[in-house]
């Protein structure tokens, strides 16, 4: 694994070519460009690796979730909301053949030689774009080098294909009033209608469910939806509260990602794992990656543990006390000791950073994408600090030709 730089006098270029041409819209994150300087390029080996492993992942995730959902006693671990725990009863008839299944495993490199992963994002993973257009983009602006990789915005709306009909009306939900939202919903849309789907965008409550089957309410796209293309985050929803909402659970409308994602999202899944291997479904490759995970409770006292909420996203107030900045670590450990079931405590694991032009270090995230049980591809981001958050920066990933 190496960073590759963009040549410094192509890079402008390079920039507004992800700007305009790769739906990367808002380059900046407060005063932090947000588009990386490199491509990250893995060896074949290295590929090889993570794309067994993620597979291996989603297996065991898929196959877990499933026993959970038919036994609602062995999600009492999971912490769910007060709302979901209310409506996960309505997914009985969930039929893992007739939705699409997307999820993302971040990984890093350590400084063992080996992996790490962080968490899945069960629910709601983003970066379509960054991970289907920037490297061929990127790859334009390289120096000389044979460089390949798979698209996952094709393998995603190839899996979306064979389960919406042909030329059927796909709803984007989303967070409408989010730019960044739209962005990752606009590129697989306009994806979409290169295939004939007439895609519709809207927020939650412009569905309702009959029959199990959902219907659109928005002004001009009323009418019955072939498929639901979920980016608003279920614990959201719980908050937001929009009418009709909880029909989500039980729809036999083909929907990525149906509502079970949400026994993933939290970060309390691994407190699950003993009641799933003793029903017979191996965590092997989950104990194998994730480093220990406990309850706030159980880390007392204890050396070598952060702090992580049960629902962050985007690497958020995670107390890596060196990426923390001004009183930030402060605020975090009190939140911790005033909302201990917000948080979780896990075993910290260092990262490998990867050096720079000009000799300045990098840590890295790299998203592994898996559709369906398929790995489909990275989305990947650089820091210069080891806590992986709002502040890095998007960067593409290649494959070096063996």
């Amino acid at each position: 694994m190496k960073l590759v730089a963009i040549p410094e006098e192509k890079y402008e270029e390079y920039r507004l070519c992800a700007m305009f041409d790769c739906y990367k819209w808002d380059p900046q994150f407060l005063d932090h460009n947000t588009i990386a300087k490199y491509a990250l390029v893995l060896t074949k080996e290295e590929h090889e690796a993570v794309s067994a492993y993620t597979e291996a992942l989603d297996k065991e995730t898929r196959a877990a979730e499933q026993l959970i959902n038919s036994d609602l006693s062995l999600a009492k671990p999971l912490g769910l909301p007060r709302n979901v725990k209310r409506d996960i009863i309505r997914m009985k008839n969930y039929d893992p053949d007739k939705h699409i299944r997307l999820m993302r495993y971040d990984f890093h490199p350590t400084v063992e030689g080996d992996w790490a992963i962080s968490e899945v994002n069960s629910d709601v993973p983003g970066g379509f774009a960054e991970s289907s257009l920037l490297p061929e983009a990127a790859r334009q602006f390289l120096p000389e080098g044979k460089y390949y990789f798979k698209s996952f915005g094709e393998t995603l709306v190839k899996a979306i294909s064979s389960k919406v009909k042909k030329g059927g009306r796909i709803m984007m939900v989303h967070c409408t009033c989010y730019s960044d939202d739209r962005q990752v919903m606009q590129y697989l849309g306009d994806r979409l209608e290169e295939d004939g789907y007439h895609i519709i965008y809207a927020a939650s409550d412009h569905l309702r469910f009959e029959n199990n089957r959902a219907f659109s309410i928005l002004d001009g796209n009323e009418g019955e939806v072939d498929g639901i293309v979920r980016f608003s985050p279920l614990e959201w929803l719980t908050e937001v509260k929009p009418k009709r909402w909880h029909g989500y659970f039980d729809t036999i409308t083909p929907s990525c990602n149906h509502p079970i994602a949400i026994f993933a999202q939290t970060k309390r899944f691994p407190f699950v794992w003993d009641a799933m291997e003793a029903h017979g479904v191996s965590m092997a490759t989950w104990r194998k990656l994730l480093p220990d995970t406990i309850t706030v409770k159980a880390a007392k006292g204890k050396e070598g543990y952060i702090y992580k909420p049960v629902y962050g996203r985007v690497g958020e107030n995670i107390s890596i006390r060196e990426a923390c900045k001004d009183d930030e670590y402060r605020k975090i450990m009190k939140a911790v000791k005033f909302h201990p079931k917000d948080y979780l405590a896990q075993k910290r694991f260092h990262s490998l950073p990867l050096t720079g032009v000009n000799g300045e270090f990098y840590h890295v995230c790299l998203g592994s994408y898996a559709v369906n049980g398929e790995h489909a591809g990275y989305y990947a981001r650089i820091s210069d600090t080891p806590r992986i958050d709002s502040n890095a920066a998007d960067i593409p990933v290649l494959v070096e030709e063996a």
